[in-house]
């Protein structure tokens, strides 16, 4: 059994990841990075065998299996228009040429 008044070690390190994975979505710094990280966190801690020292909303599967989904889909659509991303790296714009069409003969 886990003492509540003294976590180890590991238990201050998951949530110190988490606080800085959230930290960072919220502030859109390194928002892909940021979003894998808390993905795989939670995955980890979803799946491990050992007994959560407090019982909290990710004990159960599927709000853990919907928070990696939200962290995948942020991972894949990147930062937004006012995120620090956007100001460090500039806007991304997406040029789809026109395809070439050939005389009609």
């Amino acid at each position: 059994m886990i003492n509540r008044n003294n976590p180890p070690l590991e238990i201050w390190l998951i949530g110190l990841l988490l606080a800085l994975g959230g930290a960072s979505l919220l502030i859109g710094l390194l928002t892909p990075a940021a979003s894998v990280l808390v993905g795989l966190v939670t995955l980890s801690t979803s799946l491990s065998w050992f007994p959560p020292p407090v019982p909290n909303l990710l004990n159960t599967p599927l709000p853990a299996a919907l928070l990696v989904i939200i962290s995948v889909a942020v991972a894949l659509l990147g930062p937004g228009a006012l995120s620090i991303d956007c100001r460090l790296f500039g806007r991304r714009e997406i040029i789809i040429p026109q395809a070439l069409r050939l005389p009609k003969s």
